[in-house]
């Protein structure tokens, strides 16, 4: 019991989880006469983490999951009575509570640049304000994580990176779903095994320092985990000394327990030391004892940077095994989306919103609107994003002109090009009508959205600006609502 006499439980229904602001504005729609009103939200953020150029869109399947299932019980109710803040038409609306908004997001896996609605919803607003605290960290913390891993991955330059962060995610949560959205950015597989029950993505592990440890000798540690796990079998050689115990004795087992049975061994891991020079001689000593076909894995505290690093040095490394700063994101753990309503709906009519500010990264993108993303054909790559109106459509046979928002005298005209509408529509009317991919497909798809980025914008370090423009259409109704509202704050 709890000091409010209710039954403290672990079990969760996640329509609870809002921040309390969406409840007492939902009381206020309701009482003020408002709650139907139909309004549109944008989720969208600001500034790429890490200084990087793109980020890689995850998070949409537990989006779904969540919107298909918000109902409160009748404990939540009794709780929700309980704050003695909340009308009876309020309480009963959430009693009978059936959510009916459309909703349009951006699908997983593809990259994503700052202020592009990656959400939208339209609905009532009382529904459409409910949501909100669910979609920033379920699109925050997926986005955050697979793009983290993208950069890692791409660090590895065509090596397998393994998640091994589990341990070290922020809750059980941060592990379960950071692991399937490091797969999307790009990783191989994870140490998290229910991530592989729940998500189909790859879950592998070897040994841990303890269960060398635990035997009398590191020859005999080696010894056992060839003989129960011969098919598989990848050492840890840095318990004790990496070439004065571990790989001597790796070698010994390998020729002794393997060879004999005509199977070979899979490798060796490494987890602390200069990681440069133990590859360099730990693969020679694997060569000259006659297993160049062994793998060299390692681990322990790595990111883009580290990887990039030693690689450039030269390091013999097959694969990576990459933990708490990619599950947590270390070198910048927070992604800083935002849920800004952008329009309201009277009588069929569409009624633009914007935020003003001071700040000129935080004025919004007024009213209803589309994502194109623009290709050149001859090459493939994208030349830019082009946020829209919802009613505008581009007509690919005719050239078109893009300018910069801000800077508008920089305009190209493009030709020869074709389109993509990046948002597709996941609920109709509180309907589920799309499907997420699986997370290995999700993978695959990333690679190769990735790869049509010119090499500029991939860059690790002060990567190229890729464009995010305003249609003609858009930047015209934008700057008359910043005038307009300007106006009534003249002196």
């Amino acid at each position: 019991m709890n000091s409010n006499g209710f039954d403290v439980k672990n079990e969760r229904n996640l329509t609870m989880l809002v921040d309390f602001y969406e409840l007492t504005m939902g009381n206020g729609y309701l009482k003020n006469g408002v709650g139907n009103k139909i309004a549109y939200f944008d989720m969208f953020f600001r500034r790429v983490p890490d200084g990087g150029g793109y980020c890689i869109m995850a998070g949409v399947e537990q989006l779904i999951e969540y919107l298909s299932n918000l109902k409160f019980t009748d404990e939540d109710i009794q709780f929700l009575k309980s704050k003695n803040i909340f009308s009876d038409d309020f309480i009963n609306y959430l009693k009978d509570f059936n959510f009916s908004c459309d909703v349009w997001a951006v699908p997983e896996g593809n990259p994503v640049f700052p202020n592009e609605p990656l959400v939208t919803v339209k609905g009532p607003v009382i529904q459409a304000q409910f949501v909100e605290t669910m979609i920033l960290l379920t699109i925050n913390h997926q986005t955050l994580i697979a793009t983290k891993a993208n950069r890692i991955c791409r660090a590895a330059d065509g090596r397998p990176v393994m998640e091994f962060g589990s341990r070290r995610a922020q809750g059980y949560d941060g592990a379960i779903y950071g692991a399937r959205a490091a797969v999307i950015g790009g990783c191989s597989s994870t140490a998290c095994t229910i991530s592989e029950e729940m998500f189909k993505v790859p879950s592998t592990g070897t040994m841990a320092h303890s269960w060398v440890q635990l035997f009398p000798t590191e020859y005999e540690a080696f010894k056992a985990w060839a003989l129960t796990y011969p098919n598989n079998c990848t050492l840890l050689v840095d318990t004790y000394n990496v070439l004065k115990s571990g790989m001597p004795n790796a070698i010994k087992v390998f020729k002794e327990i393997l060879v004999p049975q005509g199977i070979r061994p899979a490798g060796i891991r490494i987890d602390s030391g200069d990681i440069t020079y133990l590859t360099k001689m730990c693969r020679q000593m694997l060569d000259e004892a006659g297993f160049s076909d062994a793998k060299i894995i390692i681990s322990n505290s790595l990111d883009e940077h580290i990887i990039s690093d030693v690689l450039s040095q030269g390091a013999k490394v097959d694969g990576f095994g990459v933990g708490e700063r990619l599950i947590t994101a270390k070198s910048e753990p927070v992604f800083g989306g935002v849920y800004k309503l952008s329009a309201l709906e009277e009588n069929g009519e569409i009624i633009p919103k914007i935020k003003i500010s001071e700040n000129e990264e935080k004025i919004t993108n007024p009213g209803f609107k589309k994502i194109y993303r623009i290709f050149e054909k001859s090459s493939d790559k994208a030349i830019a994003d082009l946020l829209t109106l919802n009613n505008e459509v581009i007509d690919v046979t005719k050239p078109l002109t893009i300018f910069d928002p801000v800077y508008t005298w920089k305009k190209k005209k493009i030709k020869n090009y074709y389109i993509k509408e990046l948002q597709v529509k996941i609920f109709e009317n509180g309907k589920t009508i799309y499907k997420s991919p699986d997370a290995l497909t999700l993978r695959s798809f990333a690679k190769d959205e990735v790869n049509k980025l010119w090499p500029e914008v991939l860059r690790f370090e002060n990567p190229h600006n890729y464009y995010i423009d305003l249609s003609q259409n858009l930047w015209d109704l934008k700057q008359s609502l910043l005038h307009k509202l300007s106006g009534n704050f003249e002196e």
